[in-house]
């Protein structure tokens, strides 16, 4: 029985993997309760060729986003973000680059009619709340690592992001 088991785990997890890949996603976490002292804990991660390249993983609070469109009704609240970085500058590896400390999608204001938290040019201090990440149905508050400037908005609000990604440039 314990074989049919394996067996059966071993086709999940190559599911997992499909699933994966078939839907462009970087990483799933699954954990399979068969009883109360015997369960399957699975973590299935592929690594994105861009985003290896672009930066190694830094545990750093988040910073903010640029705007989003708007849904229907909803004003837009957030600045625009900064042009694209030209083909030789990464935005992962400026010393002031705050990155996502995890999967989810960012928000730059606490409800949806009120003002961003931030915007280019703004002044932050230390522990500012900068964004928000939502991650599975879980509003994390991301804050300033540092006091400084924001000078770029990387991302977009409501834009997914992974762990990792550049989010805001402080200086």
């Amino acid at each position: 029985m314990t074989e049919t088991k394996h067996e059966a785990d071993v086709a999940f997890i190559k599911a997992l993997a499909e699933l994966l890949r078939d839907n462009e996603l970087t990483e799933l976490q699954v954990k399979r309760e068969y009883g109360e002292e015997d369960s399957l804990n699975v973590r299935v991660s592929r690594v994105n060729p861009a985003a290896a390249v672009a930066a190694a993983p830094i545990q750093v609070p988040v910073a903010a986003a640029a705007p989003a469109p708007a849904p229907a009704g909803a004003p837009a609240a957030a600045p625009a973000a900064e042009p694209a970085p030209s083909a030789g500058e990464d935005p992962a590896s400026h010393p002031g680059a705050v990155t996502s400390p995890m999967v989810g999608t960012i928000y730059l204001q606490p409800e949806p009619e009120a003002p961003a938290f931030i915007s280019v040019g703004a002044q932050v201090n230390e522990g500012d709340t900068l964004l928000i990440v939502e991650a599975m149905k879980t509003m994390n508050h991301i804050h300033a690592p540092k006091s400084g400037t924001v000078k770029r908005i990387l991302v977009e609000d409501g834009s997914a992001v992974e762990f990792g990604t550049p989010l805001v440039i402080i200086e």
